[in-house]
């Protein structure tokens, strides 16, 4: 990794404050994983979606070797040459290499210093069904043949991760264990590797590795490395830190399913300042299942109130996010 500490000014701004030890929950997914308590591990993640909305869990499943030879891939990419990236630049599919300035979180932010190569559901044979807008062929690079098996070997692992919590979360509200998931047979989930450059204070204030926002979909599965800078607003609105332990990922409730759930659980701002000097890597699942899915909180709540979000699909609430946040789909 490149080691930048000793260039340009310190940063001292966009700090955030050590977290509690009940801010951020750290919960075992072994119980439910294994079926010995499923019940306590889903009584344990409604609390927490409820609160922040984002978790560590330990016991998950995912092999250290999987993810070790994703961030191998991940790096060998975005130290490639520019005629690599620029092979798969990013489709009009969402697939393939978003360029850095390529998203921003809000109308009025710069744009993020991220860039992030993306991927997603391929069946045995390598094809992705192009029934909707934000699904279509992956782009991998002819130059790197490891690519490939690596990344999707790992979307594998973490989907099966998301399909776990997503259970748990049926579990807690008293729903059935497969409420979420009866129609995630061709889901919209995207992976991504998400690249952070050491950021320089010189770039100003209001610049982050990606600004403030809540995630699009419905629930965000992060593995990050040992670099920290994820920071989270706190319930009285400060920003806290949200550190990297050893052998947890960290994991969020997004914006779906907080409309999903009529604002039960909840969505919450978060952003990235890569103040370390080092490069900072993330692997990132954003789980979403099939485009038609109806997105319905009377499904949860019955009928109740009128004052609920109206009933939309999963493809078309995707389609008007991804609208305003990424530059290649307003060109």
């Amino acid at each position: 990794m490149t080691d930048t500490a000793n260039k340009g000014p310190a940063m001292n701004y966009a700090t955030a404050r050590k977290t509690n030890a009940d801010e951020i929950p750290v919960i075992d997914l072994t119980p439910l994983r294994e079926g010995t308590d499923p019940a306590g591990v889903a009584r344990a993640l409604h609390a927490a979606s409820q609160g922040l909305g984002f978790i560590y869990v330990r016991g998950h499943g995912i092999p250290e070797p999987a993810i070790e030879r994703a961030r191998a891939a991940a790096y060998d990419f975005f130290h490639a040459d520019a005629a690599v990236k620029e092979s798969v630049r990013i489709s009009q599919n969402h697939r393939g290499w978003l360029a850095r300035g390529g998203a921003k979180m809000q109308d009025d932010a710069k744009a993020d210093l991220k860039e992030s190569f993306l991927w997603g559901f391929q069946d045995e044979n390598g094809v992705t069904p192009e029934d909707h807008p934000l699904r279509g062929q992956n782009r991998w690079p002819a130059a790197q043949p490891a690519l490939e098996a690596a990344a999707m070997d790992y979307f594998h692992h973490a989907h099966a991760v998301a399909h776990l919590l997503m259970r748990g979360f049926a579990l807690g509200l008293d729903l059935p264990e497969d409420f979420f998931l009866r129609s995630a047979d061709r889901p919209l989930s995207r992976c991504s590797f998400v690249y952070y450059p050491p950021q320089d204070a010189a770039l100003g204030e209001d610049q982050f590795g990606v600004g403030p926002h809540t995630d699009f979909g419905v629930l965000t599965v992060l593995c990050q490395d040992d670099v920290g800078g994820l920071q989270v607003q706190a319930l009285d609105g400060d920003w806290i830190e949200a550190p990297p332990i050893p052998g947890t990922l960290l994991v969020n409730v997004a914006d779906l399913l907080a409309r999903w759930t009529d604002g039960a659980y909840k969505s919450t701002n978060h952003r990235v300042v890569n103040s370390s000097g080092r490069e900072r890597l993330s692997l990132v699942l954003a789980f979403d299942p099939n485009p038609e899915t109806v997105i319905d909180a009377a499904e949860i709540f019955g009928p109740g109130t009128t004052d609920r979000p109206e009933p939309i699909t999963c493809g078309d609430y995707l389609l008007w996010r991804f609208g305003k946040a990424f530059a290649y789909r307003k060109a």
